[in-house]
């Protein structure tokens, strides 16, 4: 499992949205990579944001 694949899943485990501090803890990923992959989530529009600063899996 790559790392994209462990920050995607930590989300998926969460029922709350998470900020990159959360995302890195739970996956285990060193934040600044989690910073680098949740910006391409981002662009993708693989997550969105409810709240400033926090994300969630898009509804798909």
């Amino acid at each position: 499992m790559d790392d994209k694949e462990k920050v995607i899943e930590a989300f998926r485990s969460s029922e709350d949205p998470l900020n990159a501090k959360k995302v890195s803890e739970i996956s285990g990923v060193e934040k600044k990579e989690v910073d680098k992959i949740m910006k391409e989530l981002k662009k993708d529009e693989t997550i969105v944001s409810p709240k400033r600063c926090y994300w969630t899996l898009a509804e798909k």
